[in-house]
């Protein structure tokens, strides 16, 4: 249906396809076409199922798993060794290994690889074989053509890197499958006293390979902690430890864009909702929801946990394919196998993400195909626009009656006069103007409107307005601002010259020239705007940056209408003390401005005076990697009426505001900052007598205690200002890859007040645990002409 984004796949053991085999009748050819069959009349779009049956695991394990002793010792080894040699110069399955033989069968299937494949043993052998196997498993694949394999997750911390590296190349040997990890959120086997271990005593080389259970344990090491602090750590270490896994394969995979993921909702999910947000900026494009994740409401009706349900929710926005397993298996008193469907449409009826997108004047609607997209940002004084750009944000209703509210309440509120003069510079095809003529006839003020416009094209629209709508109540003027002369100067000028960055499309500079219009008591609409940053997490918006392989690529802010991102900053100072909000405000402009030195025309010397800087501090709560920074702006037009595509402000200032979408500084390389950490973000706005350019550079830092309380040790800097920790007094350095949470369980600012003792910001430093380099140095790979 047209108003569903989420697909349903029906998820099938090899039980499932031996039954239906028995069921089989001569309608159906294979036992996999009648379960495609059946599953489709269901209202299911996929089926997902194993590529190979029991049989295939047997022989594997005949061939590849050696006892250390047997009745016929040495000569059945000996035939093992030569059987698995065989196999090793030359893999294949036999018939009855496989489920699906035929290009119908593989169609409309997700195919699982054989779960009990060790990619990441700690014994050597059993990688090997595995490796071997996989490559079968994938090669077999490619050749009936399914378009997307389902590997099992990895279970070992330690031997990750070798998962990684044999998942690499089975991309490398094919050039359209999609690869997805399944993977758990966390490791459940956290709240398990002891673990089990993977390799049994009596085996040689390898394991036994019991069959996998329905989520994997995986086997990380453990910071040394007492029992009560595990019992308040424990969640979010464990989450972190799965979530760094998949950091690593990704990473080791070069971010390849045909390895997916695939969320394991089998355990209860956590109430954090910071921590699993990290995963909206995965390409998470499977989820398996199994029946056992449900539970009976009470009237015996399956439903999700509220954290579960609540992420589902989120997830909706990403388009997902949900894998429905043991739906059939009757472990629900009331619905049948359709209620466990029918509740996962509920849920994603009720995304938030889902309603706006389908809500008409919102700009989830509005960006439908546009999420993100990068695109180039606007060259304003270089370019001249199309009809249809100009088009496409006309159809913003909040920003124009935003500006109308600004024009009014300025006129409202300048002293009587019989002649009101205003001027509207950048006037485009005249929705400004359009607007400030509505303002005027409310306000009862008389009034007379200049058009300054420089584009030859739109110039041409407006000549036509002025003739069939405005008539002598507005005089056009053609050239840019900055040259254009005016008969006299002006009480209000109104100009739309912002960008996703405030400044970005050279609003300072225009208004430099425009302001000479204006009279000395004159207002300036904006009346002042600011950018603000935000770090950022995104595979998608990295790898699309990055698709060109030249540096300039990695060097351009780009528009974007975010989507499969996550802020990684919280607010709050963080266990220093020392960080700032979640968003953060880099620099302002304010018009009309008075510091800037002009000539006789009233235009600036130099564009000195609008170069910035800023130094941010951010607090890192979770882990993650870092892809860029999110640009945003805030505008004040007028009194109380402004514009906003801030996250916290733009519902209250201007909801629904379609002209601008974020802008994004890409990283040339991924940023790993560990949970607790702290990040500094330097910006810098620049210009010489041809163009404006951004340039910006990042530094990561965990914070470290001084154990000593007394003066000397006790101040955030030393003698020359430094923060830095002085190490012959710290606690022991932890590894970067540790959450600083779980390190310095003590650090907790109001754990430490209720205690009486002193607060760590007076004791806090910092070890430097990453840095970027400088991008756009000079304005080399992108830059805004003047």
């Amino acid at each position: 249906m047209a108003d569903q984004v989420a697909s349903l796949a029906s998820c099938f053991s090899f039980e499932d396809i031996s039954q239906a085999s028995a069921r089989t009748d001569g309608s159906d050819k294979t036992p996999v076409l009648k379960l495609i069959r059946e599953s489709q009349t269901k209202g299911y779009d996929f089926v997902c199922l194993p590529l190979t049956t029991p049989k295939w695991r047997e022989r594997w394990r005949n061939m590849c798993i050696v006892p250390s002793a047997s009745e016929n010792g040495a000569d059945e080894n000996a035939t093992a060794e030569q059987q698995a040699e065989a196999w090793r110069k030359a893999p294949s399955f036999l018939h009855e290994e496989v489920t699906i033989s035929t290009l119908d069968e593989a169609v409309p299937v997700l195919v699982m690889v054989s779960d009990w494949l060790q990619l990441d043993s700690t014994d050597d052998w059993v990688r090997h074989d595995s490796e071997i196997a996989l490559r079968q498993e994938v090669a077999y694949a490619s050749y009936l053509n399914v378009q997307t394999v389902i590997l099992p997750p990895p279970r070992h911390r330690s031997q990750v890197a070798s998962y990684a590296r044999a998942v690499n190349e089975c991309l490398k040997s094919t050039t359209f499958m999609n690869f997805s990890i399944r993977l758990p959120i966390y490791d459940p086997a956290v709240f398990q006293p002891k673990e089990s271990t993977i390799i049994p005593p009596s085996i040689t080389s390898t394991s036994s390979t019991p069959s996998a259970p329905s989520t994997p344990k995986i086997v990380t090491p453990r910071a040394s902690t007492s029992k009560s602090l595990k019992a308040a750590r424990a969640p979010e270490g464990e989450i972190n430890a799965t979530w760094e896994m998949w950091d690593i394969i990704r990473t080791l995979c070069d971010y390849n864009t045909r390895l997916t993921l695939t969320l394991d909702l089998t355990p209860p999910l956590p109430s954090n909702a910071g921590i699993l947000n990290r995963w909206m900026a995965e390409p998470v494009h499977h989820i398996f929801l199994p029946a056992s994740t449900f539970i009976a409401n009470v009237k015996g009706y399956p439903v999700l946990p509220k954290g579960t349900q609540s992420f589902l929710r989120n997830s909706m926005a990403h388009h997902p394919i949900v894998i429905m397993s043991g739906v059939s298996s009757g472990l629900h008193t009331k619905g049948g196998e359709s209620a466990y469907a029918q509740y996962v449409r509920h849920v994603e009826k009720t995304s938030s993400a889902v309603q706006a997108a389908m809500t008409a004047g919102t700009v989830e609607h509005f960006a439908q195909g546009y999420q993100d997209y990068l695109q180039n940002p606007l060259q304003p004084l270089m370019d001249n626009l199309q009809s249809i750009t100009y088009q496409t944000f006309e159809q913003d209703p909040v920003k124009y009656r935003n500006y109308e509210e600004a024009v009014y309440h300025a006129l409202m509120d300048w002293p009587d006069s019989d002649h009101i003069v205003i001027c509207v510079a950048g006037a485009g095809r005249g929705p400004l103007v359009e607007r400030s003529l509505t303002a005027i006839k409310r306000s009862r003020r008389s009034a007379f409107v200049y058009a300054v416009e420089k584009n030859p094209n739109a110039f041409v629209t407006l000549q036509g307005r002025k003739q069939n709508e405005w008539g002598n109540s507005v005089q056009l003027f053609f050239g840019d601002m900055r040259h254009v002369e005016l008969p006299e100067q002006v009480d209000i000028l109104i100009t739309e010259l912002l960008g996703s960055f405030g400044d970005n499309e050279l609003s300072p500079e225009c208004l430099d020239g425009a302001m000479r219009f204006l009279k000395p008591d004159g207002i300036s609409i904006p009346s002042s705007y600011s950018a603000h940053l935000a770090p950022l997490s995104s595979s998608k918006l990295y790898n699309s940056a990055r698709i060109s392989r030249e540096i300039k690529g990695m060097e351009t802010p780009y528009v974007v209408m975010f989507q499969n991102v996550n802020i990684l900053s919280g607010d709050g100072g963080g266990v220093s003390g020392r960080c700032g909000s979640m968003i953060q405000q880099c620099w302002e402009f304010e018009h009309p401005r008075k510091d800037a030195t002009v000539d006789e025309r009233g235009l600036p010397l130099t564009n000195s005076h609008n170069v910035r800087s800023a130094k941010l501090s951010f607090h890192i709560p979770h882990a993650g990697v870092m892809h860029g920074l999110a640009g945003y702006f805030e505008a004040v037009l007028y009194g109380h009426v402004g514009l906003s595509i801030q996250p916290h402000s733009k519902d209250r200032v201007s909801k629904d505001m379609l002209s601008w979408f974020p802008l994004f500084f890409p990283f040339k390389e991924p940023l790993y900052l560990p949970s607790n950490s702290e990040l500094h973000v330097s910006i810098w706005r620049l210009t010489d007598e041809r163009q404006v350019w951004y340039e910006w550079y990042a530094e990561s830092f965990l914070p470290v205690f001084n154990s000593s309380s007394s003066p000397e040790h006790s101040e955030d800097a030393s003698g020359d200002g430094s923060f830095f920790a002085c190490t012959s007094t710290h606690v022991a350095v932890p590894s970067p890859v540790i959450d600083a949470v779980d390190v310095f369980p003590s650090l907790e600012r109001s754990e430490l007040r209720k205690s009486g003792e002193e607060s760590p910001r007076s004791t806090a430093g910092v070890i430097k645990i990453g840095q970027t380099s400088l991008h756009n140095p000079g304005g080399r790979s992108s830059w805004i002409g003047l």
